[in-house]
């Protein structure tokens, strides 16, 4: 069946049906765009429970890593030789450019998945660990060992705005260490996670090792992140429902890792100011701003304020709004209409506590259909404003003045969020050195980097623990330590 209309799920290594189905709409003209099965309840515990015993019968754990990734690339090359139907889909259910699509969720994402293999099996998983020789001769103690064991049952559960890039990012390292997975996408945006579904029938992945689950509501994900039989969860979303899965994690003492909401700021030394531009762009093309670590508040010297805002409203302006299926489509839709009101009602509470409407603000002419917003400049006058302090989740950028650099530290840090920043400065020193001081889990000086290799995740609300790199590998794994000797003779 072709990937992109699969309307079953995937649990434990079948293809179930449900009682229910739920329709997918596309936000770019507001149309039916598929019918997917609900997984019932009953099937989500069967996926948990399936899972803990692949796991606790070590079919996947106790295979040699050189297998499991040949079995992970196996269902690499599977979603790679089917992009041409998955693209479309992820087009048709999140509203994302054509490109962006290819080149980002599923290029992007298929590289990043081959490289977090290859750093894994370039890992050590079981090494020495240094102890004083005094201590070891003490205690009679030969080897003191280190060793990397998989944490268990992981629960996956991905977001709206990435959601193949997402999975990638979480089952890719879980399963590489091990563990068996659940994975549960977004019901906004469920119909190429089911790919993976597909891509592990294909590659020869056991049974029960990973399950893909479908729901409207949340009864699922509850259960998921609750269920005595997980181990992990797993999950980036809002920081509100983050709060949630810790409380519902708390009573079984779950390992919990969430990358979660982000009110980023990206700050301009003076004679940086001609790149705002460019940063602005950044902020909506291709994702509508509905991306965690868009840096939607713009802070620039006070000097500086209006030539930045005339610049950002003339490269707003030359943003194309439109169906993402047009190449020449640089922005698409948000992904609902709820999305959208929330979007408007910031733009009006930004405009009653101070703010300016600059450039953008309402919704673009000639698109009668889909959840399209023009992308928007607030001149905001100060960091308390609505639109500079909550996260907003769209194609709206808050610039902000400040006197000097010290100002401009304590705005970007004044704020319950702290997942990602960027500073721009001709002297990379004195760029950098603003860089250490501003609280959050990831900043860029004067470029960007998305890789395998480096960590992401937040300070404060914006999260706990990390995702790629040698952190985020370890977040799915145990530690233990063996004390090794021999008896007394």
């Amino acid at each position: 069946m072709p990937v992109a209309t699969e309307p079953r799920t995937y649990v434990a290594g079948t293809w179930v049906d449900g009682d229910e189905v739920l329709a997918v709409e596309n936000p770019a003209d507001e149309s039916h765009f598929a019918d997917v099965a609900v997984t019932p309840v009953a099937e989500i515990e069967r996926a948990i429970l399936e899972a803990r015993r692949t796991f606790d019968e070590a079919v996947w754990a106790d295979r040699p890593v050189s297998e499991r990734a040949a079995v992970l690339h196996a269902m690499l090359d599977y979603i790679e030789a089917n992009t041409a139907e998955i693209v479309p889909a992820i087009v048709g259910e999140a509203g994302q450019p054509t490109f962006f699509a290819e080149s980002t969720q599923v290029n992007s994402g298929l590289a990043l998945a081959r490289s977090l293999i290859e750093l894994y099996a370039s890992m050590r998983h079981e090494e020495l660990n240094p102890v004083p020789i005094d201590e070891l001769t003490m205690g009679r103690v030969a080897l003191s060992v280190l060793r990397h064991e998989p944490v268990g049952v992981v629960s996956a559960i991905t977001p709206y705005n990435a959601a193949l890039l997402m999975a990638f990012q979480k089952i890719v390292p879980a399963l590489m260490a091990g563990n068996s997975v659940i994975l549960r996408p977004s019901p906004l945006t469920p119909v190429s996670s089911l790919a993976l579904g597909r891509a592990a029938d294909t590659a020869g992945l056991p049974r029960g090792v990973l399950s893909v689950i479908v729901e409207e509501g949340a009864a699922g994900a509850e259960l998921m992140t609750s269920h005595p039989a997980v181990d992990m969860v797993s999950f980036t979303g809002s920081t509100n429902v983050g709060r949630q899965i810790l409380a519902q994690a708390a009573p079984t003492m779950k390992r919990v890792v969430l990358e979660l909401g982000g009110k980023s700021a990206q700050i301009y030394f003076p004679d940086a100011i001609e790149r705002a531009g460019m940063g602005a762009a950044m902020v909506v093309a291709m994702t509508s701003g509905q991306a965690c670590v868009a840096a939607t508040r713009m802070l620039v010297p006070n000097e500086s304020k209006d030539d930045v805002l005339q610049a950002v409203s003339g490269i707003y302006q030359s943003i194309t709004v439109g169906p993402p299926t047009e190449p020449t489509s640089t922005m698409g839709p948000v992904i609902n209409a709820a999305s959208r009101d929330r979007c408007e009602r910031y733009i009006e509470d930004a405009e009653k506590h101070g703010g300016k409407v600059v450039s953008g603000g309402g919704r673009p002419g000639g698109l009668d259909r889909g959840y399209y917003l023009e992308p928007t400049v607030l001149d905001v006058p100060d960091n308390q404003n609505p639109a500079a302090k909550d996260e907003i989740f769209g194609p709206v950028l808050s610039v902000i003045g400040y006197r000097d650099l010290d100002h401009a530290v304590e705005m970007a840090n004044d704020s319950v969020y702290g997942l990602s920043a960027q500073v721009y400065g001709a002297d990379v020193a004195a760029a950098t050195a603003v860089a250490r001081r501003l609280r959050t889990g990831a900043v860029n000086v004067n470029t960007a980097i998305f890789s395998a290799y480096a960590p992401g995740g937040g300070y404060k609300q914006s999260g706990l623990g990390r995702e790629r790199g040698i952190d985020g590998i370890r977040a799915f794994q145990e530690v233990k330590h063996m004390a090794i000797g021999e008896l007394p003779r």
